[in-house]
């Protein structure tokens, strides 16, 4: 082959190794955007874990030192506690198929 095909290839070669890094870089200064916006809701949702809640109730004595009915209404209370949020869990599932059954409408 003549010299000039040679840098022509050459030249071609360079550029498309020139063009990778290029989009290389752009996309993984991207990445580094969506990953730093990632980690600055992470840390705000663990700093709002950590905080203190003011409604804290008071410690609870160990339930095998309290009477039997103290124990039986705790979890009678708790018990109550789990039908309602699976209730709530049912009437936001009735919600969401009810959307998505109108959707296409």
């Amino acid at each position: 082959m003549p010299w000039w095909v040679w840098l022509i290839l050459a030249l071609f070669m360079l550029g498309m190794l020139i063009a990778g890094c290029v989009y290389a870089a752009v996309h993984g200064m991207r990445a580094l955007h969506d990953i730093s916006k990632t980690g600055a809701q992470i840390s705000e949702r663990l700093g709002r874990m950590g905080e203190h809640d003011s409604t804290v109730q008071a410690p609870q004595r160990p339930i095998f030192t309290e009477p039997l009915r103290v124990a039986a209404e705790r979890y009678s209370d708790a018990h109550v506690e789990v039908i309602e949020r699976r209730q709530r869990r049912e009437e936001r599932h009735v919600r969401t198929w009810s959307r998505w059954s109108t959707f296409n409408d």
